[in-house]
């Protein structure tokens, strides 16, 4: 690990004083190398032709060795830089980064200008854009309905279902084509994504996921376009018109119902069933799931080119899959490890920021209150900090022991951390192994696009999700294998019926 370097010029302040700012040159390059590939990309939905031209000009590695040099030259001090009129900081360091997040919402607050701009196009009342009191009621809900601590939620016995029979249909289209693309995966997770959160008879509503993608395309620009209030608030409605028909069909008691404690089968019934403090607004939390679950997509189609190009990864992975039965909730440590990896490695939220309420106090110097502290997770998660791994695909890193070591690794933020960490991780982990190991039970994948992707060179800082395409192939004996395990645990259940 490289050692800590002296700085290469004394500081210009006298004790106490601010924290010098970068140069004007250094200043330019966190702008060209580190935010706009970001911004390019789109920052609340990505753009295709853009994320093409940052796949192929390496953009995102230019990030990555940009801020580990401007580490090396400033030292581990946050880094403060002017733009728009405002004052940034870039975190260097990772125990800073730890900090930043561990000092959310007091001092370091999630809900920046920036972010209130964007988000507040279609989530005007989400956790992440609030503050005081109504900060406080809304991510208590938001915990209770998504079981934020537990690796398995309790409408899991329907999850599990629901993954599964849109993952067959999905396979069936791929066997008669050969070919499993993103366009069909998308097509096929927002099925999933709209049964899981809205309940089954949304699982068709191809409207509300447009109005969706059209308000974060306006997002993307929200700092210099206008509001899109008639199309946020039509967007709204149709949304709580779900959460309006679970709670009416809990009135009635014709909705659907699982088998375990009567638990519900979507989250919208849960926010109909969960008591909200006052300023809550229950319904309102809805799209962040949404938009949240929009990356999660990403990361499996990822995770699936990994393991496509990775065997010995690709045969831990399907053992695990094939070890019991799928029909059942799992908590698949290995293929949770495989989709954390993803993230690691393409982090679906390049920047975090966190905007201080009070000035900080930092090794050499201050930072005054307003400072936007930007932590970008590309450099966190593969720069000096995360070696060994940093470019190779490492799903063990995230089970049995290692997990704690990853864990503890304040450079390691797959799904941030801290009181403002995602409340749906885990949700969302099991919906993406648990859609994984449906994907390996009785099929492989050979990936027909980017054959830059193999085991003998580091993983490229950039995966163009949107190009991703595979060879799909049945594999005949883990099939007949699966389909006879089935036929057994189905006599099994109706002998002892």
């Amino acid at each position: 690990m490289t050692t800590q370097p002296a700085r290469t010029t004394e500081p210009k302040w006298k004790e106490p004083g601010e924290l010098p700012p970068a140069s004007a040159r250094d200043a330019a390059a966190v702008v060209g190398d580190v935010l706009l590939p970001v911004l390019a990309g789109g920052v609340i939905v990505r753009r295709p032709l853009a994320m093409r031209a940052v796949e192929k000009t390496g953009w995102d590695r230019r990030g990555i060795e940009r801020v580990r040099g401007l580490r090396e030259r400033y030292g581990p001090d946050p880094l403060r830089f002017s733009a728009r009129g405002r004052t940034y900081a870039l975190v260097l360091e990772p125990e800073d980064a730890h900090r930043v997040l561990s000092g959310t919402p007091e001092t370091f607050t999630p809900a920046t200008w920036e972010k209130r701009g964007a988000l507040a196009q279609f989530q005007p009342h989400g956790v992440l854009v609030s503050g005081g009191q109504e900060r406080a009621a809304r991510r208590r809900f938001v915990e209770e309905v998504l079981d934020t601590p537990q690796p398995v939620h309790r409408t899991a016995e329907r999850l599990t279902a629901t993954v599964r029979d849109e993952a067959a249909r999905l396979l069936g289209e791929a066997e008669r084509s050969g070919l499993l693309t993103w366009d069909a995966f998308q097509d096929s997770w927002w099925r999933t994504v709209r049964r899981l959160v809205l309940g089954d008879a949304a699982r068709d509503d191809r409207t509300l996921t447009e109005q969706l993608q059209q308000l974060r395309s306006a997002a993307n620009w929200s700092l210099v376009g206008p509001r899109r209030r008639d199309l946020r608030a039509t967007f709204l409605r149709r949304v709580r018109s779900y959460v309006d028909q679970a709670a009416e069909a809990e009135r009635s008691g014709t909705g659907e119902r699982s088998g375990t404690g009567g638990a519900a089968h979507s989250l919208a019934a849960l926010v109909a069933a969960t008591p909200a403090a006052p300023g809550a607004d229950p319904a309102g939390q809805i799209p962040h799931w949404l938009f949240a679950y929009d990356a999660a997509g990403m990361a499996t189609m990822r995770a699936l080119a990994l393991l496509a190009t990775h065997p010995a990864q690709a045969a831990t992975a399907r053992a695990e899959a094939a070890e019991t039965a799928l029909e059942g909730p799992r908590e698949l440590p290995y293929l949770r490890g495989c989709a954390l990896e993803a993230v690691r490695l393409w982090p679906t939220t390049p920047l975090i920021l966190r905007e201080s309420t009070e000035e900080t106090v930092w090794r050499d110097g201050t930072l005054p209150a307003g400072t936007v502290f930007v932590l970008h997770t590309p450099y966190l998660h593969r720069g000096e900090p995360a070696e060994p791994y940093g470019d190779t695909f490492t799903p063990g890193l995230w089970t049995g022991a290692s997990e704690w070591a990853a864990r503890a690794n304040p450079a390691l933020l797959p799904f941030s951390s801290g009181p403002a960490g995602c409340p749906g991780e885990n949700l969302v982990l099991l919906t993406v192994s648990t859609l994984l190991a449906t994907l390996l039970e009785a099929h492989t994948y050979t990936l027909a696009s980017h054959p830059g992707l193999n085991p003998s060179v580091p993983v490229p800082a950039t995966l163009d999700h949107f190009a991703l395409r595979f060879r799909v192939h049945r594999d005949a004996v883990r099939r007949d294998a699966a389909h006879r395990d089935a036929a057994h645990r189905d006599t099994a259940h109706r002998d002892e019926g």
